[in-house]
């Protein structure tokens, strides 16, 4: 989630936990804290797919999390805060301001490493957008009132209600999620198309508008456009996913390591001499795709060389994002989903 997000659930975690032992204090350290996992991003690895994969990683682990509130809560009750809590409070505190972090990371696209060291797929439920204001301004207003008012009995109980609203909201997103992929699901199979994965993720800034990514065992892939307001799914592409290229660098690190943490959820194309890798999950949609890389290149006789990777210049995209916010209340214009398709070979 984005940074003004997580401040403000970390501020209205500290709040109904500690609010009424601090006032504005336990509002402000809260907002500190609740955005400290995401410092990793200081840390510049050696090209664009190790940044990305990096991200999220080690701080986002609820082991190295849970260590870390333990240390703190030893390092503060060395001067204890107040007297009227014991350190079990302090500790629930802290390590629940850390741990709503990186679980409301883990409803977004990206991938959040929760169990690092360990190395499962990242964790990805994808039901809300990095940043939705249907999710943060209630927590928002409850921390300006917090941190204006100090932890008066309504300013807290403001708190507790923003912190219920969030819950019921990915509550909300997920069963929108299910509905989403069950009709494009349905879809394909009424169209004789078997499914092998399939991963969907909201559209900007709202959990009305899906976007659907079907694998099939052919080496292709189906996108779709569907809103909840739609009563069967729209606009879609099939495009093929190339996957072949990949496995020509089978102990290449960098191309490994993207397929692992986006779940191989990887598209290939070959532009000019360059090959690109393009992250499907996130993004407007084709054509508009946040993260694509150059991989490899062919050399002077005709051979596919791994090189260091690099970001694949894109458009901003900002007339498609119009587009997609206008899609989620009409179906009327649709998406050119099939003209977005051909931008996908472009060398910009």
């Amino acid at each position: 989630m984005d940074s003004v997000t997580q401040a403000v659930l970390g501020a209205s975690v500290s709040g109904v936990m500690l609010g009424r032992y601090h006032g504005r204090k336990a509002y402000v350290a809260g907002a500190i804290l609740g955005t400290l996992p995401d410092l990793d991003v200081l840390i510049r690895y050696s090209n664009p797919i190790a940044n990305m994969i990096n991200h999220r990683g080690f701080s986002h682990s609820v082991f190295v999390l849970t260590a870390l509130s333990l240390v703190l809560t030893w390092l503060i009750r060395k001067w204890p805060p107040a007297t009227q809590y014991d350190w079990k409070r302090l500790f629930a505190t802290l390590w629940l301001v850390f741990i709503t972090h990186v679980l409301a990371d883990a409803f977004t696209s990206y991938g959040t490493q929760l169990f690092w060291p360990l190395m499962p797929t990242p964790t990805s439920w994808s039901s809300i957008f990095i940043i939705d204001p249907f999710f943060t301004i209630p927590m928002l207003i409850a921390t300006i009132a917090g941190i204006s008012w100090g932890a008066r009995p309504r300013v807290q109980r403001m708190n507790a209600l923003a912190l219920g609203w969030c819950v019921v909201y990915l509550c909300v997103s997920l069963a929108g999620k299910a509905v989403a992929e069950s009709r494009v699901r349905t879809a394909l199979e009424q169209s004789g198309v078997e499914v092998e994965a399939i991963f969907s993720t909201p559209g900007p800034f709202n959990i009305l508008l899906w976007r659907v990514v079907a694998r099939t065992d052919d080496d292709h892939y189906y996108e779709y456009i569907t809103s909840l307001l739609d009563k069967t799914p729209r606009e879609h592409v099939k495009a093929a996913l190339n996957t072949s290229m990949a496995d020509r660098f089978p102990d290449d690190p960098m191309i490994n390591g993207l397929r692992w943490f986006s779940g191989d959820w990887i598209r290939y194309d070959i532009i000019d001499t360059h090959l690109v890798a393009t992250d499907l999950r996130m993004g407007l949609g084709t054509g508009y795709y946040s993260f694509r890389f150059r991989i490899a290149e062919r050399d002077t006789h005709g051979r596919w060389v791994a090189i260091t990777p690099e970001r694949w210049p894109s458009d901003r995209g900002l007339d498609a994002l119009k587009a997609v916010l206008n899609r989620v209340l009409s179906t009327d214009p649709p998406l050119p989903l099939q003209a977005w398709e051909s931008r996908m070979h472009f060398n910009p």
